[in-house]
């Protein structure tokens, strides 16, 4: 088991859920743009925002952008170890570090020292693309690489007693980030940020990181994840759920929707979205089916614990495998929010039962 490190009100590590994180892509100088999207992230479910500290004026905006939102901040941090030290002082609660380009020892082992005086963690975090060319001669492989690169600069770290520390090593090959998390995971306890980097627009992003998140979380590898997508970076906090239900690693609304044939009267995958959304924040383990007819409809709605199949006027719902009622178009989400709401209390009542 990893150790438990805390960013902000997140606690990771140690069998705690696996965090999902994202990272904004407003220039953290515009105040007012990254809060929108920090709060937006939020919304969908979000639970750690890193934001790129590249200069003294983001450090500035840092400051006020933390006294605004309640989501732990993490500061990434390229080239400059000052920023690194100015953004602890400025009120991050967390800092990334990329051992590629963060300059030499010396430089590591200041952050360190303010981190460790501070209470504040650092991620290490060895990326392919930016990873020191004299790793990648040295070692066989781009994920031995990647594994030596990050647990050299924790070598670093604990040098001088800092050992709050979350390691991250990334590369868009989603094969060698699966390979890099697997070795690294037997060499040290330091709670594992997974993800693959630079993993492309939106359909190659989730394939890349179904197949490497998904392996390895389904072998118990990571503590906080984040699927990297080109674009708007809310669309990364569904694609992480969805892979951490997938894998048994998230007790939440599993939402399942039929792919639609010409008997269907409603639009699905607006319905399906539309239900998704009302559910987000829903905390238990509660199945949700939305179908289009009564082919597929019949049979899932008694295998799941709430569900709905659409006509052209009406919703048709079922609750623990039996119709329930007849509603309205408009009536739709409400019903089915009210009746996860009863399936959840139901559950919980029965476990107060037990206990």
């Amino acid at each position: 088991m990893t150790k438990v490190v805390r960013i902000g009100n997140v606690m990771i590590g140690g069998g705690n859920p696996v965090a999902v994180q994202s990272m904004t892509n407003t220039d953290t100088k515009d105040v007012e743009k990254t809060i929108e999207q920090i709060e937006n992230l939020q919304k969908a479910g979000c639970q750690i925002v890193r934001l790129s500290v590249y200069d003294n004026e983001c450090v500035e905006a840092l400051k006020k952008i933390k006294s605004r939102v309640s989501i732990p901040l993490v500061a990434d941090i390229h080239f400059d170890y000052k920023l690194a030290i100015e953004s602890i002082l400025a009120g991050a609660d967390k800092i990334r570090i990329n051992p590629g380009n963060i300059g030499a020892k010396w430089k590591v082992e200041e952050v360190a020292k303010v981190a460790m005086a501070h209470g504040i963690p650092i991620r290490v975090g060895s990326n392919e693309g930016s990873m020191d060319e004299s790793y990648v001669k040295k070692f066989k492989s781009i994920s031995e690489a990647l594994v030596y690169s990050a647990l050299d600069e924790v070598n670093i770290l604990e040098s001088v007693g800092f050992n709050d520390i979350v390691v991250a090593v990334k590369s868009s090959d989603p094969v060698e980030t699966v390979q890099a998390n697997e070795m690294i995971s037997k060499m040290t306890q330091y709670p594992l940020h997974i993800g693959v980097t630079e993993a492309g627009i939106y359909e190659d992003a989730v394939v890349r990181s179904a197949f490497a998140l998904g392996h390895l979380l389904y072998e118990g590898i990571g503590d906080t994840i984040r699927v990297s997508i080109a674009g708007d970076p809310v669309r990364e906090i569904g694609v992480a759920y969805s892979i951490l239900q997938s894998v048994k690693r998230f007790e939440g609304p599993e939402i399942v929707a039929c792919p639609t044939c010409a008997r269907t009267e409603i639009n699905v995958e607006e319905l399906a979205t539309a239900v998704r959304k009302e559910l987000i924040g829903v905390k238990g383990k509660v199945k949700v089916a939305v179908m289009g007819c009564v082919v597929n409809g019949i049979g899932e709605a008694k295998g799941a614990d709430v569900a709905v199949f659409g006509t052209k006027s009406e919703g048709v719902i079922y609750f623990h495998g039996k119709i329930f009622s007849k509603v309205g178009r408009d009536e739709i989400l409400p019903n089915l929010k009210k009746l996860v709401e009863d399936h959840l209390k139901g559950e919980k009542d029965e476990i107060n039962k037990i206990c």
